[in-house]
């Protein structure tokens, strides 16, 4: 795992769909989920794949219109960016599509721009920014079969879009919620393991 010196380090000069201060090794994958405050998606997806094929993971924002967004910007509902996790993870031994799964349950899918009664807004809506067709066909296939299977009786609203540039949160949200066990978590970041009635 990345050391958190280097969130403050770009190892690109440019900005484009990968994080600046994420490195990815020949073979391994990226994806890119948001779902609420990035807090929570980071530390859940963390939780249970560190060791079992999530290698490093940034908090950031893409899929709006500014560049270099601060969080204060992104917080205002007015760039239009979501607050993100992007994932770096090896598919020899976590697919993209058990992670897609995961993040199906790790949230509220069916809430339009929403998590809970306090992440309210455009950044915190439910979308999936996908890196290539293999991983389009995939979140597509996954999104459906979680429709029937898992929300059945409300609308999946997640949205799934190829990926533009992705900017690096501030560095002190980085790994927040290990940094700060006590703060406040969204109370849709769980682990879901019975349909939505």
């Amino acid at each position: 795992m990345t050391d958190n010196t280097s969130f403050t380090k770009p190892i690109r000069d440019t900005p484009g769909p990968i994080s600046q201060t994420l490195e990815v090794p020949t073979g391994m994958e990226v994806a890119t989920f948001g779902g609420g405050c990035f807090w929570g998606i980071e530390h859940i997806f963390r939780k249970y794949f560190t060791n079992k094929g999530l290698l490093d993971a940034r908090v950031g924002y893409t899929g709006g219109n500014n560049a270099s967004p601060s969080y204060k910007e992104v917080k205002s509902s007015t760039t239009n960016h979501a607050e993100v996790v992007q994932i770096l993870f090896d598919p020899s031994q976590v697919s993209f599509e058990t992670l897609t799964d995961f993040f199906f349950r790790i949230h509220d899918p069916t809430t339009l721009n929403k998590q809970g009664d306090e992440d309210i807004g455009t950044q915190y809506r439910s979308v999936i920014f996908i890196h290539g067709d293999k991983q389009m066909r995939t979140a597509l296939d996954t999104k459906a079969r979680m429709q029937t299977e898992f929300y059945p009786n409300n609308t999946i609203v997640t949205l799934i879009e190829p990926i533009k540039i992705f900017w690096d949160a501030e560095t002190y949200h980085q790994l927040y919620l290990d940094k700060n066990p006590m703060a406040d978590t969204c109370p849709t970041h769980f682990l879901r393991t019975t349909p939505k009635k």
